[in-house]
């Protein structure tokens, strides 16, 4: 293989940002969010996925869990707009439900696993990244 090919080929990691959650729907049980996400692919060449998971904790609370199961296309070396639907319940999610609901932003950590495929074959790739992200009510 030819230096160029080998770099053309070579595999770096997708990333994921946090850009946006959305409240969807609340009751008397709990609600639904969903989350914005920016993902990046890096890599010179499109990445095919399958599966995205992550895990988000609100103002250091743990929130749920969400998941994708369809198939996502990341093309080369751009940012991808991955929206990704999350439900919880009022019981465990305390302080970031309440900050939630009366601040505008939130700080947030996401952690989680996206499947991608590529020329080099199928890999599990962690997404871990945590900021702060702004929350517009949608159910209104």
């Amino acid at each position: 293989m030819s230096c160029s090919l080998t770099q053309r080929l070579r595999f770096e990691a997708p990333s994921a940002q946090l850009t946006g959650v959305a409240i969807t729907g609340l009751g008397l049980s709990g609600g639904s969010l969903e989350l914005k996400l920016d993902v990046l692919n890096p890599n010179s060449y499109t990445l095919r996925s399958t599966r995205l998971q992550v895990a988000i904790d609100l103002e250091h609370t743990p929130f749920g869990t969400a998941a994708i199961h369809r198939a996502l296309e990341l093309p080369p070396a751009s940012h991808s707009e991955v929206r990704v639907p999350l439900t919880f319940t009022w019981s465990g999610v305390g302080a970031g439900a309440r900050a939630m609901l009366s601040k505008g932003s939130l700080n947030y950590g996401l952690t989680g696993r996206i499947l991608v495929d590529s020329p080099l074959g199928e890999r599990s790739v962690e997404l871990r990244t945590n900021g702060v992200v702004a929350v517009r009510d949608l159910a209104r």
